[in-house]
């Protein structure tokens, strides 16, 4: 009996470390979002910055998609826990067999992609597919998406950066100043921008299709309010306030923009990950 209620405080106390977050971070936004301007339009900015550190070169900004980025971590971090919170060889909750179906389906998608040889990077596969997909997500609760954040995914793509780095160094430094040179001596300048330009694209795309999709959006749902307050404003009493045609459509384009293709943009960053890294190790560990 004390085993049984042990284990479901924990239970508890992850979904705590589940919800609590996000709420918290629904609670920070709406004590600090200004009150909209009272003049028709549409507003459309970037996180807002709650405060700044004072640093030696220049003000480090604590901004929105920083806290949401670390709720969304923090969630992730609850979720794994929870599913597998007292997992056992054979399994006998619906927890574990959810946990082993993601484990066998990240771990299957990098077999086929990178190759056996890089099964360990697996977990952080997972990682990036999680913490990438989520953020999207978390414009359904009214969050500022920290994938709409160019300095959020830029520090993703720095991330995998060092690792295809570090990949190409264990053929040797020389190996890897060779290879700007390659296939001769004048196609190094393009080889180096080649180099240093693949976390800046692997960014911008990220963060473009998932900007673009906001901004689309918010354009549309500006639209069809105005041209219900133009055709049906006329309307007695309350009715003619109600903007009518903004019901339906901005639902159908939050299923693609912030659903259908936040994951797919997860997706796609996952896959970019996976081919770079694979790649960019010697040849005898592609072989």
């Amino acid at each position: 009996m004390e085993n049984k209620t042990h284990f479901r405080v924990v239970d508890a106390l992850l979904l705590l470390l589940i919800i609590l977050p996000l709420v918290l971070a629904m609670g920070i936004k709406v004590c600090t979002t200004p009150d909209a301007p009272l003049e028709d339009g549409v507003v459309i900015s970037g996180a807002q910055i709650f405060f700044t550190i004072p640093m030696p070169l220049q003000e480090w900004p604590i901004t929105e998609a920083q806290v949401n980025s670390w709720a969304i971590i923090l969630s992730v971090l609850g979720l794994c826990l929870y599913l597998t919170h007292g997992i056992v060889v054979i399994p006998n909750s619906k927890r574990q067999l959810v946990a082993e179906w993601i484990v066998e389906k990240v771990s299957n998608l990098v077999r086929s992609n990178m190759g056996a040889k890089f099964m360990d990077f697996a977990p952080f596969v997972a990682a990036i597919l999680a913490l990438s997909a989520l953020s999207s997500l978390s414009s359904l609760l009214g969050l500022f998406a920290p994938t709409s954040d160019f300095n959020i995914v830029l520090g993703w793509a720095l991330l995998v950066f060092i690792l295809i780095t570090h990949m190409k160094l264990k053929a040797g430094l020389w190996e890897y100043i060779k290879s700007f040179f390659s296939p001769i001596f004048v196609f190094a300048p393009l080889n180096i921008i080649s180099e240093f330009v693949t976390p800046l694209s692997m960014s911008f795309r990220h963060y473009g299709n998932v900007m673009s999709g906001m901004v689309i959006s918010a354009l549309i749902a500006y639209a069809l309010r105005s041209l219900s307050a133009m055709l049906l404003g006329s309307l007695p009493g309350i009715l003619g306030s109600i903007p009518f045609l903004q019901v339906g459509l901005p639902a159908v384009l939050s299923l693609y923009f912030d659903i259908f293709s936040g994951c797919m943009q997860a997706f796609i960053f996952a896959m970019l990950t996976m081919m770079f890294v694979s790649t960019a190790g010697p040849e005898e560990e592609l072989s």
